[in-house]
C-alpha cells in the first residue's frame, strides 16, 4: 500500500527538480522525491543510532586497557592485509 501526499515546492526548488528529470537522474519527480526522502529517512536512522552508541560510551567510557586492546588490534589487521 502507498499513501498519496500533497507538497508545495518554491518555484527554485520546483525548477532544480525538473532540472533532475529532465537530465535522467530521476524517471520522473516522484521518484527523485521518493529518493529524497529514502535518503532523509536513512540519515536519521543512522543519526539515531550515532546518538546511541555515544551516549552508550558516555554512560560507560572505554577504559585505557580497552583503548589499547582495540588499538593493538587495529595494527594487527592492517598489518594483515595484502595490501
Amino acid at each position: 500500500m502507498s499513501e498519496q501526499i500533497a507538497v508545495r515546492l518554491p518555484d527554485q526548488l520546483a525548477q532544480r527538480l525538473d532540472e533532475l528529470v529532465r537530465s535522467g537522474r530521476f524517471d520522473s519527480k516522484a521518484d527523485a522525491v521518493r529518493a529524497a526522502i529514502n535518503d532523509l529517512v536513512e540519515a536519521e536512522r543512522r543519526r539515531v543510532i550515532g546518538d546511541r552508541i555515544a551516549e552508550g560510551y558516555r554512560r560507560l567510557p572505554q577504559s585505557d586497557e580497552e583503548v589499547v586492546a582495540a588499538e593493538a588490534a587495529a595494527a594487527r589487521s592492517i598489518a594483515e592485509e595484502p595490501w
